[in-house]
């Protein structure tokens, strides 16, 4: 069964950086969109931004501008360049992948912004 394998979380300082990734176990033909969503204590999961095949991209409005998606088509790839990191943007953050056969999420990877 094909898995969603992610890296990247850690504890960064306000104003830092990070960069995840995540990769599928094997590869995936037909891939539709990638993207990367986020849950913080006691809210709903939220969508942090996706990435199509074409290479469209959407963001929540709370990230535009510090945020960065982007995809290695050939290796069934996402990363998420996450720059001048704030307090709120503390979550578990969750890979997501869209294809023919249907939706895969990660595991979730912890993000945790503090002084």
């Amino acid at each position: 069964q094909v898995q969603l394998v992610e890296s990247g979380g850690g504890l960064v300082q306000p104003g830092g950086s990070l960069r995840l990734s995540c990769a599928a176990s094997e590869y995936i033909f037909r891939v539709y969109s990638m993207g990367w969503y986020r849950q913080a204590p006691g809210k709903q999961r939220e969508l942090v931004a996706t990435i199509t095949d074409d290479g469209s991209t959407n963001y929540a409005d709370s990230v535009k501008g510090r945020f960065t998606i982007s995809r290695d088509n050939a290796k069934n790839t996402v990363y998420l360049q996450m720059n001048s990191l704030k307090p709120e943007d503390t979550a578990v953050y969750y890979c997501n992948l869209n294809y023919r056969g249907g939706i895969l999420w990660g595991q979730g990877t912890q993000v945790t912004v503090s002084s």
